[in-house]
């Protein structure tokens, strides 16, 4: 007659459930755990604006890590034509964003995700996010954010009047 193997826990198949579910999790890395999207930010040290644009951006949920190293280099990196310049440079969900986009701009691009470079606002458009503070006085200049193509060209993704 065989004997039942005392030897091993009643609870296996649950602990290598568990084991395995805390190796994929480990595997996938930090990523799996981020719930709000991550927006690396390039732009000078002493820009209030920059900052006021990053806190637009937080509001509406990103994570933000900024570098107060400039951004030039990060904007010719990311392949963005000095056209479309601006004073801060950000890299979020794989994408460019160049200057004082709205959030929600930036939202609808990672939604519809489509094959480009990013967004710009080019300039430092008053009414734009982080160009909005008291010191405008209420004023809201018209401006355009373009949709920056892998080819360097910009088209209107949405106009501001």
């Amino acid at each position: 007659m065989h004997q039942a193997d005392d030897s091993k826990p009643a609870n296996l198949p649950r602990r290598r459930t568990l084991l395995a579910a805390a190796l994929t999790m480990a595997l996938a890395g930090p990523g799996i755990a981020r719930s709000r999207p991550l927006a690396q930010v390039w732009k000078d040290p002493s820009c209030g604006c920059c900052k006021d644009w990053i806190a637009h951006l937080q509001a509406a949920g990103f994570e933000v890590q900024a570098s107060d190293t400039g951004n030039a280099a990060a904007r010719a990196r990311l392949g963005i034509p000095q056209k479309y310049g601006s004073c801060h440079t950000a890299l979020i969900g794989g994408y460019a964003i160049e200057g004082h986009v709205p959030a929600a701009d930036i939202q609808r691009l990672l939604r519809e995700a489509p094959r480009a470079l990013g967004l710009a606002a080019p300039g430092m458009p008053v009414g734009s996010p982080g160009m909005d503070g008291p010191a405008y006085g209420g004023r809201k200049d018209a401006y355009e954010v373009l949709l920056i193509g892998l080819d360097g060209t910009g088209t209107v993704y949405r106009s501001y009047r």
